[in-house]
């Protein structure tokens, strides 16, 4: 096992006691030797509109753009609002997928993950689909299934916000040691 790999983790929901943001955080606590997961924070990016993409760029955007940039990989941790993918996350890959003025487009080429929690029971799985299907057509490689899509959150996790529940602990390790093998099959030898 090679690594390790930085990974930038990127949550769709801007609520800071957000089940999504918990499940991230597990992630970042949970990580194999081999993953450096570090959240990249977009609550202040702009509304994507083409007119800003001119220089300067957004700050917000640049700094954002920097660290999924020096990232080996991506974490995505999705909410799912009125079945779909919640505007800050859209706005966020909207965004990453764009060249900028500080080079090529963020996400290019970036392996990815998706996880997602919600306090229903559809676990996320449409939204996850959504982000898959963006991903999909930017021609990233995404991890493929199973997939992690926490259903009943408020039952998963403590009330410090900790991942409480054994059965969703053991299907996030195992996302997370399969996103090891993935990454290390998907960015090109002598690149790192």
């Amino acid at each position: 096992m090679a690594g390790p790999y930085s990974v930038a983790a990127i949550c769709g929901s801007l609520r800071s006691a957000s089940w999504n943001r918990k499940l991230m955080n597990a992630a970042i606590a949970r990580a194999p030797a081999a993953l450096s997961i570090r959240e990249v924070p977009i609550g202040d990016l702009p509304l994507f509109n083409e007119d800003l993409e001119r220089d300067p760029w957004p700050d917000a955007v640049l700094a954002a753009g920097a660290a999924v940039r020096a990232a080996d990989a991506v974490l995505i941790a999705t909410p799912e609002y009125n079945a779909s993918v919640p505007g800050p996350l859209k706005n966020a890959l909207d965004w990453l997928s764009r060249r900028t003025s500080a080079g090529p487009a963020p996400l290019n080429g970036k392996p990815v993950a998706i996880i997602g929690a919600t306090p229903g029971l559809m676990g996320t799985a449409r939204a996850q689909a959504q982000v898959r299907q963006a991903l999909q057509n930017l021609a990233l490689p995404v991890l493929p299934g199973p997939n992690v899509f926490v259903t009943q959150a408020a039952t998963r996790f403590d009330d410090q916000g900790a991942l409480a529940d054994e059965m969703t602990a053991r299907m996030l390790d195992t996302l997370l040691e399969r996103f090891v093998d993935w990454i290390e099959r998907s960015v090109p030898q002598g690149s790192r």
